[in-house]
């Protein structure tokens, strides 16, 4: 439901610095805003042609909330191609502050243009406890879900891609991954601004030094995401999608690349990677776009552009 009281975005706060308390405190506040009427103009309207509900997904030991978006009923009460939809299962970004929420415009766009269900997954939040391992598991966990229950989502299971962006790419990338050593067949992965290299390397890339003071994506923020998402004793290399030992079979990718973002080498990077590796990849530069310009609609005008090319190329795949 959206926040109707009037709603603020909380101050940016000291990333070198912040404490887990100030951590907890801020995420929530943000993700008020976030979620709120307050942030429409930024983040933009929702698709008035999709119905937009949050569920809850009972996996092993937990429920994860999941927003999912699917063409509006009709007059008559039904949904044209209610049954049999392909499926899109998307991550969003933000690592340790973000909801689906703030997806709502590329997401409700998507579900009716191709059409589709877009299962968006409300990953647990990178924090001292909560390590990168938790996100990518709910990511992975709601994609078996949801295909072991297909029929009761209304979608096609033959028909499934995965999405995500910024840190969602990342979990995006993992589950694509892990899809193919499990034998599931995707058709598709979209990632968007992705950060595949959690290494202390992660830093090591002419575009982290070129970009690495953008409003939307600053050193500080990624040092955090480092510390929370790979603690010590954690093995970054088996999160880190750019250095998995095979990335031959998997899903032929989009990689959404805006060049003026501090991870623009990696999903350049890793766009050379799958292409060694024999798995189709199509690379897509928004020149001048800032890191997580998809979902700013209001602020950046290559976003509509962007969206534009996720589409096209899911529905090459998708309705085939």
């Amino acid at each position: 439901m959206r926040e109707t009281r009037a709603v603020t975005r909380p101050p940016q706060p000291d990333f070198e610095a912040i404490t887990t308390e100030e951590l907890i405190a801020y995420r929530e506040a943000e993700n008020r805003y976030r979620a709120s009427g307050a942030a429409r103009a930024i983040l933009g309207e929702p698709d008035p042609g999709a119905a937009i509900e949050w569920q809850d997904v009972a996996l092993p030991g937990r429920d994860l909330p999941v927003r999912v978006y699917r063409p509006a009923p009709t007059g008559d009460g039904e949904t044209a191609g209610r049954n049999g939809l392909p499926l899109v299962v998307h991550v969003h970004g933000g690592s340790f502050v973000g909801t689906a929420a703030q997806c709502d415009w590329a997401n409700s766009h998507l579900a009716v243009r191709l059409p589709a269900v877009v299962v968006s997954v409300e990953h647990r939040l990178v924090a001292p406890g909560s390590p990168l391992g938790d996100a990518a598991d709910d990511g992975w966990d709601v994609l078996r879900h949801v295909l072991r229950h297909a029929a009761g989502w209304g979608v096609d299971p033959e028909r499934t891609a995965v999405f995500g962006e910024s840190f969602g790419g990342l979990i995006s990338a993992l589950t694509a991954i892990r899809a193919r050593d499990a034998g599931l067949r995707l058709k598709a992965q979209v990632l968007v601004n992705p950060a595949v290299d959690m290494t202390p390397a992660m830093y090591d890339y002419p575009s982290i030094a070129e970009h690495a003071d953008t409003p939307t994506l600053a050193m500080p923020q990624l040092r955090l995401l480092e510390r929370l998402a790979a603690p010590p004793g954690t093995d970054a290399r088996a999160f880190s999608p750019l250095y998995a030992e095979d990335l031959s079979g998997l899903a032929p990718a989009l990689i959404v690349v805006p060049t003026h973002d501090p991870l623009a080498d990696h999903g350049r990077r890793y766009a050379d990677r799958l292409r060694a590796a024999g798995t189709p990849v199509r690379l897509d530069e928004h020149v001048g776009a800032g890191h997580a310009f998809l979902t700013l609609p209001g602020v950046e005008p290559r976003a509509a552009a962007a969206r534009t090319g996720i589409h096209a190329f899911l529905r090459a795949v998708l309705t085939m």
